[in-house]
């Protein structure tokens, strides 16, 4: 059993880790999970929260809101939609990303599909939490 995986994080906007990691805590879609090396191949969605990472060197924060990760025995890929260092995240970020999840909701209530609704719903909940969860 190898002893590190490898780990990257990128969104969008640039690249934010690519490192050796022991072990990664995941905000999945399905609830959070911890991949670590020599893991069972996956892929997952990911819902708004925070990505941990613990390696030799020591430990990161992310704020996500939300992507993919692919999970396999030797690395670990995730691709956000959008992602901060937890360091760089102020009030004025999470108030942001709140609005944007807000004005979705709104938009989501004026069409036919609930499906849609509901998911909206979920992701203002999320965001709303987040700022909760970091005591911003």
């Amino acid at each position: 059993m190898a002893n590190t995986m490898q780990f990257d994080l990128v969104s969008p906007e640039r690249s934010l880790a690519s490192l050796s990691a022991t072990a990664v805590q995941l905000p999945g879609a399905d609830g959070d999970m911890t991949a670590m090396p020599d893991h069972a191949p996956t892929i997952t969605t990911l819902r708004p929260g925070i990505l941990k990472v613990e390696a030799p060197e020591g430990s990161s924060e992310y704020l996500v809101t939300g992507g993919f990760a692919q999970i396999n025995g030797d690395g670990l890929s995730v691709l956000a939609e959008k992602a901060i260092p937890v360091a760089e995240v102020t009030r004025s970020h999470l108030d942001d990303l709140v609005a944007e999840a807000r004005a979705s909701h709104e938009a989501a209530k004026a069409g036919d599909d609930q499906s849609i609704v509901d998911d909206a719903a979920k992701l203002l909940a999320d965001m709303e939490a987040l700022g909760t969860h970091m005591s911003l």
